[in-house]
């Protein structure tokens, strides 16, 4: 019988899936958002190609809905979340500026 340390355990707990629900939200947007803009913005910012960007979000988004095979917290988490903030920083404001379309 192993003890697991009761309240704390819980909390933890929650706080990961809280954490895992939110980057979830923000890959999911990222992709979502990757798909709504022109395929001609991308080099036009000097950003490569819009099918690069739909690649790299959508494995974001996707390795986001793999909870139990992959930690909120560990690499690919991590690096999924660093790819749709990327996104969502950069590569969409500059669109938004040159296109007009929020």
């Amino acid at each position: 019988m192993s003890y697991r340390g009761g309240v704390f355990d819980t909390i933890q707990d929650f706080l990961v899936i809280g954490l895992w629900v939110v980057l979830l939200g923000i890959k999911a947007f990222a992709f979502i958002d990757c798909i709504r803009r022109p395929k001609e913005a991308f080099p036009a910012i000097g950003r490569k190609s819009k099918v690069l960007w739909l690649a790299l979000t959508g494995a974001a988004a996707v390795t986001g809905l793999l909870y139990s095979y992959v930690s909120p917290l560990g690499l690919i988490g991590l690096a999924g979340a660093v790819i749709a903030l990327v996104y969502l920083f950069d590569v969409r404001p500059r669109i938004v500026e040159i296109t007009g379309r929020r």
